[in-house]
Parts: structure tokens; C-alpha cells; sequence
């Protein structure tokens, strides 16, 4: 642990604070004490000081702070990593990045602090920033959405090379599928979501797995029969093949498409079987070129699952960093929530300026270049925030004046 935490700390929170107009933030903080010796594994055991030490060093005034500083001036390193975005490896020749956005809901404030850093790191090195509409998922899919993604992108990003609509590529999933099938490294599943839960828990093998590649490539074209001889809906999903003995038990032979009947937007019912997230996002991720992957740390789990996939096809993975959220403590950022509310009248839509959403600030008259400044800010740090909307949007008032 390092020696004078506290004074380190505050020290380090009085620098941040008079870069941003009086507002310090933990995760910036944490970045710097880094290079002074933390661990990441220590974070857990002082994120409580360093918020309150945070909180503290923001009650004070601009002078206050200033003179503060001068007595702890000598506490920060020389060598300090610096604030903001931090440079990317093997990034001299340009980037392709990436955001997925799904048609369910609005995009909200979430998906600006999550997403703009892969946009800003494109605009930094040169390269590629592609919007994927992850539209796989009929019932949740809303036709409303598609346009509204872009024009709120276009807005708060600013360089997106191209749009790609996951449901216009739907053959070329059937295609890496059968490629996973042949390799021996995907089967049809056609137990019960029970049944092989227990199976995978206790690191016993379905008796799925057992099927050669011939038969699996039979039962994969009984999932895509649309005749009364193929498979319905929940009985049957095709699954890659992983290590049954892996610690994780998400880690295990996890799923990779399924059968959903339901009427898409846009395709209708012209397709029955649907990929799930990690193949559609290996796949793509993988025709794209994707260089580097920025995402929440909540994706952990799809990443190790992504990479599997990668490395049976011998591909060559992308970079990946994992950025922790900020929880607002009254905010509703649930697109499901979001959508009730507004059918239900309680706000008359996305626009309605109550609300977190990509529209409403526009609306309200943010600039882009005020949150730019806010996650320049931020880093990239793995330290979830946790904040209220008032003292949120009072730091963002103070970038979007200046």
C-alpha cells in the first residue's frame, strides 16, 4: 500500500479539480495514484477514502483548492501518468472501432460515456468507428429506433465511417456456424435450458456433445427448417464447445444461436434461427478488423467467450480495455423502463427533457465537445462512479460553458 495515502490522494484530487473547474473525479485520481504504486487489486480496500476525500476537495471553492494545493503540491509525482485518454497500443498505423447499440430503446447518457472514447480514439489515430444496430432479437427490436441511432450518433460522435445492421448479415453468421460445426467446436443442443444448466454446473457433459459433425450438421439444418419437420422455438440451440471443466461456469459450452419465430421489424419472418451476442460479435469483429475494443467491465465474461472463438478460427484477437460505469442514484437508464414510461404518457417522448437520452440533451443544448471534455477526464479506469443527476450534470454545465 502506498505511504501517506491520504495526502497523496487529496493531493492528487486538488490537481484534477483546478484542471476542471473545481471538480475532481475518483477514477481520475486512482489513474494517477497508479503510478505512484497502487494496485488494482487495493482499489476495493480505499475507494471509499478516495470518494470522500473527492467529495471533500469539490465542497471547496476554486481559491480554497488553489491553496490547498500549494502545501501538497510536493506529493505529486513528476512523472505522473497523465490525465484524460491514455495512448493505445500498436496504434500508430490507425484503429477500427466499434459501438453496438441495439434497436430496443433511446440511447441514453450511458451509451455517450461507455462509447465516445472508441469514437475519440479514431479521430486521434486515424481509421474506422463503426455503428453495428445489433437488431438480432425480433421481439425486442423496435422499427422507431434504427433512424433515431444514427441521427444521435451523428450528433454526439460525429465520424462514424459506416452503419452496419447486424440483420442484413444474418447468412454470413450461418456461414462462420457451419465453419464452427465442421471444426468440431459447435453442436446442437436439444435439452432442456434446466437439464444442461445442471449438467454444465456439476462439469458433466451433455449428451449433445456426444453427435459427430455429420449429425450436427443434420440438426443444424433442422434448426433452420421452417417446415413442421424443423425444430421450435426452445428446442433446440446450437452451442460452442468449450472446456466443460473451466472454472467459470459461463464459460461453459455457452450458446451461440437460437430459434425465435417472432416477426422482425425489418426481415419479417424470413429467418428463424438468430445469433446470439458472441457470435455475432466475433464475427463481426472479425470481418470489420477490428483493432481495439473498448467496453464495459459488465462484459468480462462475452470477451474470454469472444476470444475462444477467435482463437478455434485462428484469428488474431483485438486489444481490449474495460471501463467501469457511472451509477447515478436517480436516473433510470433502463431502455425497457424508459419505453414504459413513455407509452404510459408519463413522458411525452424521447425528447421529453426529464429524460437521460441522446435527444433530450441535444434538445437542452449540450455541445458534443462538452462531454468529450467530461470523459477526457474520466480515462479510462475500470472504478465504477457513483453519482447523483444534480452534481452529474452540474460538471457537465461547467464543460459545456467553457
Amino acid at each position: 500500500m502506498i505511504k501517506n495515502l491520504e495526502k497523496k490522494a487529496k493531493a492528487y484530487a486538488l490537481k484534477n479539480a483546478l484542471a476542471y473547474n473545481g471538480k475532481a473525479v475518483a477514477g481520475a485520481v486512482i489513474s494517477s495514484l497508479f503510478h505512484e504504486g497502487l494496485k488494482k487489486e487495493e482499489v476495493k480496500n480505499v475507494i471509499k477514502d478516495i470518494n470522500k476525500i473527492v467529495k471533500e476537495v469539490n465542497s471547496l471553492s476554486l481559491e480554497e483548492q488553489e491553496k490547498e494545493f500549494i502545501n501538497l503540491e510536493k506529493e505529486v509525482s513528476e512523472r505522473e501518468e497523465r490525465e484524460g485518454l491514455p495512448e493505445l497500443p500498436n496504434a500508430e498505423k490507425g484503429v477500427v472501432m466499434r459501438f453496438r447499440p441495439a434497436p430496443s430503446g433511446p440511447m441514453h447518457i450511458g451509451h455517450i460515456i461507455s462509447n465516445l472514447s472508441s469514437s475519440l480514439y479514431v479521430k486521434k489515430y486515424g481509421g474506422k468507428f463503426y455503428v453495428i444496430i445489433d437488431d438480432t432479437d425480433p421481439t425486442t427490436s423496435k422499427k422507431e429506433y434504427y433512424d433515431q441511432i444514427k441521427k444521435d450518433c451523428d450528433w454526439i460522435f460525429g465520424n462514424v465511417y459506416k452503419y452496419i445492421i447486424v440483420s442484413d448479415r444474418i447468412e454470413i453468421y450461418y456461414k462462420y456456424s457451419e465453419e464452427l460445426i465442421k471444426k468440431g467446436y459447435a453442436y446442437v443442443c436439444t435439452c432442456t435450458s434446466e437439464k444442461f444448466k445442471k449438467l454444465a454446473d456439476d462439469k458433466k457433459e451433455c449428451p449433445c456433445r456426444t453427435y459427430g459433425i455429420k449429425d450436427n450438421l443434420e440438426r443444424w439444418k433442422k434448426m433452420l427448417d421452417k417446415t413442421s419437420k424443423g425444430y421450435k422455438p426452445g428446442e433446440a440451440v446450437l452451442r460452442f464447445k468449450s472446456d466443460i471443466n473451466n472454472p467459470n461456469p459461463a464459460m461453459r459450452d455457452f450458446p451461440l444461436a437460437r430459434i425465435n419465430t417472432k416477426s422482425h421489424p425489418f426481415q419479417k419472418k424470413k429467418y428463424k434461427v438468430w445469433p446470439l451476442m458472441n457470435l455475432a460479435v466475433s464475427v463481426d469483429d472479425m470481418e470489420l478488423k477490428m483493432t481495439h475494443i473498448i467496453r464495459g467491465k459488465d462484459h468480462r465474461d462475452n470477451a474470454e467467450r469472444q476470444k475462444m472463438i477467435y482463437n478455434v478460427l485462428k484469428k488474431i484477437y483485438p486489444w481490449n480495455a474495460f471501463i467501469g460505469r457511472i451509477k447515478f442514484t436517480d436516473l433510470v437508464l433502463s431502455k425497457r423502463k424508459i419505453n414504459a414510461m413513455i407509452e404510459s404518457g408519463e413522458f411525452s417522448g424521447v425528447e421529453d427533457e426529464k429524460l437521460p437520452t441522446v435527444s433530450s440533451l441535444r434538445k437542452r443544448g449540450y455541445n458534443p465537445e462538452a462531454f468529450v471534455k467530461l470523459i477526457a477526464q474520466r480515462g479510462i479506469s475500470e472504478v465504477d462512479k457513483v453519482i447523483s443527476s444534480k452534481d452529474f450534470f452540474k460538471i457537465l454545465d461547467n464543460f459545456n460553458q467553457n
